[in-house]
């Protein structure tokens, strides 16, 4: 066992998933495909998205979230334009062109757990000689101050031609939850994940291999301390097969 600080620290558990608001594009190409393809609709600006494709030259993503009416009280819905732009050679984005394009409806919705941010992944996605998949990552966090809750899910987009597939739905890389009573006791568990392309393949693309650390701890109060104690942590990689759609999590555990 070893000692924490006091016990109202642990309601910063998940302090490593503080909302980053940012500008979409200092070259404002995300409003203007706003303003383009969707004149009569809100953009909600604090997470809309304009990043350059690393390694893709002149190319950008954008990501367009629009909310939506929702029917439910206390709840937000989103749809989500996500778009590949080939910027014009001289940096106009008045003649930026939409490469390819996925509109999703409803695809977002937020309640008691909040939407922080959407984000791009640089990773290299090779999956296929012709086809590179990018990432977007959505965080999310909960209200709770009692039951703390974050997670992080990621999507995997394939240009194909004028259309963007979604090979890959929102995948869970990383989860913090935990329930304590605001002063000392209570359980937490974390979960770190990471996705690479593995060696094999199927549905005419890579394999993906998916990498899992999971800790849990206890806490509870000794005299005047506010002491933990971590349990065992465990390690899982499982392979994601492509069948010809989407990515699925294949049974049991991958090979090392």
């Amino acid at each position: 066992m070893r000692r924490l600080r006091r016990a109202l620290c642990l309601g910063g558990l998940l302090a490593g998933f503080g909302v980053a608001a940012h500008a979409a594009c200092d070259t404002g190409l995300a409003e203007r495909m706003h303003a383009k393809l969707h004149p009569k609709r809100a953009l909600d600006h604090e997470r809309a998205v304009c990043e350059p494709w690393r390694g893709v030259p002149g190319r950008f993503i954008v990501v367009l979230p629009l909310p939506r009416p929702s029917t439910e009280p206390g709840t937000r819905q989103f749809d989500l334009d996500v778009l590949v732009v080939q910027q014009a050679d001289n940096g106009n984005t008045e003649r930026a062109k939409i490469v390819s394009r996925l509109f999703e409806e409803d695809v977002l919705t937020e309640d008691a757990v909040r939407i922080g941010e959407i984000r791009v992944d640089g990773s290299r996605y090779a999956l296929a000689p012709d086809a590179r998949a990018f990432g977007l990552r959505i965080l999310r966090q909960g209200s709770s101050r009692a039951n703390p809750y974050s997670n992080e899910t990621l999507s995997l987009y394939v240009p194909q031609g004028p259309k963007l597939a979604k090979v890959l739905d929102g995948l869970e890389l990383t989860l913090e939850q935990g329930e304590w009573d605001t002063n000392c006791t209570g359980s937490f568990e974390t979960v770190r994940g990471s996705l690479s392309v593995a060696r094999g393949g199927s549905g005419g693309y890579a394999d993906l291999l998916l990498h899992q650390a999971r800790s849990e701890s206890r806490s509870s109060p000794l005299g005047d301390e506010c002491v933990t104690q971590d349990q065992r942590q465990s390690f899982k990689s499982r392979l994601l097969h492509y069948d010809g759609a989407r990515y699925r999590l294949g049974k049991g555990a991958a090979a090392d």
